[in-house]
This record gives C-alpha cells, structure tokens and sequence, in this order.
C-alpha cells in the first residue's frame, strides 16, 4: 500500500498519544496475547482472484438456511476463500462440510450488538470453539466505549480471549457509531486485551468497511494486530482498496462476485 498523507499520520499520531495517555490513567494493562494468527501480505492485486485468499465468505443473515450454509462452503472450497463467516448454530456444520480443505470457521459473539453481558459471551466462545469454531469475532459494548468506560470494555474483550484461549479473536468496533478518537480507543483496549485482530464492522448498523478507517486502524495498532474490514465490501476494487489501505482480512458476503469479475 502507499504511504498515508502526511496529515493522515499527524492526525492518526496525535489520537494515538491522547488514548494512550487516557488509558494509562485508567491502568487499562497490556497483555501479551495466547492465539498468534500470522498476518500475511498480498503480492500482487492485478486479479480478482488475488483477493481470494484474504476473504473470509460470509451468511450471518437472520434468515439463513442449513442449505445456504452447505452452498456458503462449497463456493469457499471452489474460489479458495479463507475460510466462512457463519452464526453460532451453523459453525458444525461448517466444520463438517470443509473438513479437509484447510478452510477456516469463523463465527460470531454478542452479535450484532455487543450489548451482551461478559460471562454470556464467554461462555458463547466456549460453547462455539467446543463445537469447531476456528476464530472468534466478538462485538464490543459499544455503549461502554462511548460512555468512556474503559475498565468494562477491556474486561469484556478479556472475557472472550480467556475463554477462546489459543483460538484467534477478531473485536469488532461498529465503526460508524464512533468517532475517530474512540476508534483508535478501540483499538487500542482490544490490542491491549490480547485480541489477534480489529475488525470495523457487523454489517448490521449501517455503514461499513471505509478505506479511511482501514488507514486509521492500522496506523494506531501494533503490526502484530491484524484489520478485518467487513460491510459494504461488495466489488473488486472496492476490496482491493481496502487491502491496500493495510486490511489484511476482508468480511464479505459478495465474495464471489468480488473474485469473479472480468
């Protein structure tokens, strides 16, 4: 990716610094993460098919079908995605229907608003994990993070990656309910809660994947955290844009019709 304008970077660094300084107050610690999910960066994005390997296929509809999630799989294991995105009751499924592929499971926590109680999300990761999930999104209390209560949400994403162990966790922000000074606070409480990766969005309020937060995300977290952008994300170059602004996971559920393009 190129380098982010020079006001980008000073704006990014000066947030950066006031969270810091404002969580360091609140002696929100750093924890040394268990689950190390390896970032890796693309070559070269000339083809669609480029992006394949970056994308993790998702259904988290409401109204999704044991059928819809046997189809979610097959197209994984056809277009070489990552792996697919499913809610809590179709992660065996999944788990069976890409036995052998190499192909991942990702599923859901507190979906889609955050508004869960810890332990209710705890024992969710574990009840998910027991039955094949490969990685963990979580939504935070995105209520708290306004609120300015740090404690809480630090100690909700901590609940999750105790409970997921050695199993990567992505935390989802709901970007478009923030602002750009509690974006980077999010990322921050979830690198310092031992999260694998910060992801921008559910899908589910609005909004979604924006370039300009993908570039903010990765400006303030540490290289060892990774971004996932998700919503919205709908045609290659839409997708291309969000790798090249540093996401090196990518949410969609318009992942064929990304790859497929002429």
């Amino acid at each position: 990716m190129g380098a982010p304008e020079p006001s980008v970077c000073v704006f990014a660094e000066k947030l950066l610094v006031k969270a810091v300084e404002a969580l360091d107050r609140a002696r929100i610690p750093s924890i040394q993460p268990i689950a190390d999910l390896q970032r890796s960066r693309l070559t070269t994005t000339e083809r669609p098919h480029d992006l394949a390997q970056y994308i993790e296929h998702t259904t988290l509809k409401p109204e999704a079908t044991r059928r819809i999630i046997v189809s979610l799989c097959e197209e994984a294991k056809r277009f070489g995605f990552r792996g697919v995105c499913v809610n809590p009751v179709y992660v065996t499924e999944a788990k069976q229907q890409l036995a052998g592929s190499g192909r991942s499971v990702i599923t859901v926590v507190g979906f889609p608003l955050g508004a869960n109680l810890s332990k209710t999300k705890a024992a969710e990761t574990r009840a998910v994990i027991e039955n094949g999930a490969d990685e963990v999104d979580m939504v935070i209390s995105v209520g708290a993070l306004k609120a300015g209560e740090y404690e809480a949400v630090f100690a909700d994403i901590r609940a999750v990656v105790e409970a997921a162990g050695r199993i990567p966790v992505k935390v989802i922000l709901e970007t478009i309910l923030l602002d750009e000074y509690q974006k980077v606070l999010g990322c921050l409480l979830a690198e310092r809660a031992g999260a694998a990766f910060v992801k921008t969005s559910t899908g589910f309020a609005g909004g979604g994947a924006t370039v300009e937060d993908v570039v903010l995300m990765r400006r303030v977290l540490n290289e060892r955290v990774g971004v996932k952008a998700a919503g919205g994300i709908k045609d290659f170059q839409t997708a291309r844009a969000m790798i090249m602004a540093g996401a090196d996971r990518l949410g969609c559920s318009a992942s064929v019709a990304i790859v497929a393009e002429s």
